[in-house]
Formats: C-alpha cells, sequence, structure tokens
C-alpha cells in the first residue's frame, strides 16, 4: 500500500531507518501551516480510520509531529477517534491513571532503562496498538527505542537454529515476584494490590487465574507469578508471514525479581541469552522525542523500551485491543 492522504504529509525524522522496505517510524505532518491545529489533526483521523489503521500494521511505527497536540485530554480524544476498544494494563510497572483511557508510562527511576518488550506479552489477552504521547520532552536521553520482532528471530534463527528450535519446542516458563504494596523506586516495583485490584489473596489468585498465571506466597508477602509455557515466535494474520520474537526471555532472565527458562525447568544457555540482547540492541531504531508528539506501535511487530533520561520526563500512554 502506497502513502496517499491529502490530509498528512510525510514528514522525517532523525533516527529513522528502512526496514524491508518500511520506515521506521513514519512521520506524518500537517500539510501546510494551516493544519497544524488540533481539530484539524482529529477531523483528519477519524476521516481516514481505515487507511490509519492499516498504515500502522504496513509500517509498524507511526509518529505524528507537528500538531498542537497539547493535553492528556487531547491525547484521548486522538485515542477514541478511532474506536478501538480500550484494554487494561496488567504488569509491573507503576502507573498512575491520567484521565479516561490515558495513563502515565512507567514511573519508574528516570535513570534506570527499561527493556525491550511487547506490551503484556505474557498476559492470554495483550495489546494489538500501543500509543504514546510526550507531554513533557525530556532534556536529555528518554528515547523510547523500538525493534522490529522479525528481524530479532531472523538472526536468531540464523545463529541459534537448534537452540530456537528447542526453545520453541518446550516452551518457555516464566516467573515474576510483585512485592507488597507499590515501590516507585523501582520501574518494576508495582505491588499485586494494586496489579490486581484487591488486596484479598484469594481474589488475587482468582484474577491471576484467570490471565493465565499460578500464584504461590512468599513469607514476606510477596506473590510469586508463574506463567508458562509461553511461545517464542508468533506469526499474525496480515503481517507478511514474519515470525515475531513475541517473548520476554531477555528481560526476565536471571533478574533479582523473574527468572525465564524452559518449560519442563531446563536453564537457558547464557550465551543464547546475552547474543540475543546484543541483536536487540543492533537492531533498535529511536528518535528524539519532541513535545507533542504521538506515537503509534503495532504492538504485535515491535518490542520497545525506554532509555535512561534526565528530568524531567513525561509520556502518557493508551493500549488497545
Amino acid at each position: 500500500m502506497e502513502f496517499c492522504c491529502k490530509e498528512f504529509k510525510v514528514g522525517k525524522c532523525e533516527g529513522q531507518k528502512e526496514v524491508d522496505g518500511e520506515v521506521m517510524p513514519l512521520v506524518l505532518q500537517p500539510p501546510h501551516p494551516g493544519k497544524a491545529d488540533f481539530e484539524s489533526l482529529l477531523f483528519a483521523l477519524k476521516n481516514n480510520r481505515d487507511w490509519f489503521d492499516q498504515i500502522i500494521i504496513k509500517n509498524s511505527a507511526v509518529l505524528l509531529r507537528g500538531y498542537d497536540v497539547s493535553n492528556a485530554h487531547h491525547f484521548n480524544d486522538i485515542v477514541e477517534a478511532f474506536g478501538w476498544e480500550d484494554i487494561r494494563y496488567v504488569g509491573p510497572a507503576p502507573r498512575t491513571h491520567i484521565y479516561k483511557r490515558i495513563w502515565t508510562a512507567n514511573e519508574g527511576p528516570l535513570d534506570e532503562f527499561i527493556y525491550y518488550h511487547h506490551e503484556m506479552v505474557l498476559i492470554k489477552e495483550y495489546p494489538k496498538r500501543l500509543m504514546l504521547f510526550c507531554e513533557i520532552a525530556p532534556p536529555e536521553g528518554g528515547e523510547t527505542p523500538f525493534v522490529p520482532s522479525f528481524k530479532v528471530t531472523e538472526k536468531m534463527l540464523e545463529e541459534f537454529p537448534k537452540e530456537v528450535e528447542e526453545m520453541e519446542k518446550k516452551g518457555l516458563k516464566y516467573t515474576f515476584t510483585a512485592l507488597s504494596k507499590n515501590d516507585t523506586s523501582s520501574m518494576r516495583g508495582r505491588g499485586w494490590e494494586d496489579a490486581f485490584g484487591t488486596s484479598d489473596r484469594n481474589e488475587a489468585e482468582k484474577r491471576a487465574k484467570a490471565l493465565g498465571m499460578d500464584a504461590e506466597w512468599l513469607p514476606n508477602g510477596a506473590m510469586k507469578t508463574i506463567l508458562g509455557p509461553r511461545c517464542v515466535t508468533k506469526v499474525f494474520e496480515g503481517r507478511k508471514g514474519r515470525r515475531m520474537w513475541f517473548n520476554t526471555m531477555v528481560g526476565m532472565h536471571g533478574k533479582e525479581h523473574s527468572s525465564a527458562l524452559m518449560a519442563d525447568g531446563t536453564e537457558i544457555a547464557e550465551n543464547v541469552v546475552k547474543r540475543c540482547q546484543e541483536i536487540i540492541e543492533e537492531e533498535s531504531i529511536q528518535f528524539k522525542w519532541e513535545k507533542g508528539d504521538v506515537l503509534f506501535f503495532d504492538n504485535l511487530a515491535l518490542l520497545h523500551g525506554r532509555r535512561p533520561s534526565l528530568p524531567p520526563r513525561r509520556v502518557l500512554v493508551a493500549t488497545c485491543k
């Protein structure tokens, strides 16, 4: 599908890459200065919903830049313009509800790197689309790097065909320990009470089970969740038959509160994890945030993370089915 929409013009940003013939991120700007106001943007989006949806799948990442998008209310109007169904975030990241469908992105310390992941990759129902809005651009750092997931699969299959085949056959098993009560000093500091919306242990276990998790209670009041078996790669309709690296092996392997193993309990070779980490970084794409930017991700196709940042930085998020 070629670009053909008179209500947007294609721009450029530093850090763009061409991957398999597609520019990532595709930058869309006002067709002329008189169309940079928020109402013109909202009209253009509502008038081109299906086209825009296809563009997100085609290019995986689409960046709206140069429009007068100034707050969470504007961002929520953009999200709701498409009619996409909301999906509630489930995960360890500390977040705050801002307005209607809008939340803060991970509120963990800005000096920490948030590792690459598909949003809610381990939950039975994960979002197809992830939208981010830059309300306050960081003075330095704070980029949201992303990685075309199929490129990771390609390289891993080239370098570790047997190991990938074994992981694919057995599946992966993960554990994650959620402490009691929130701890905003950690990027994974969301307490189980907040994560599951209850302080009742039995109810928390039921809600975890509904999401595909088993649970164990630790002496310190923490909740250990066990997830698996989970796939290593996935193929999604309409994405050229690409095998996405749809797992969080590197992000959870050998960490303080998490682990990643093969589903039968076999350890994943350290050199495989290390090289996978290198490949993901080699394939990463990033740009500098500007105030008012709105970024659309195809969550089925991209891993994303967060670079360390100097304050202030404020990025808001919405997730949709």
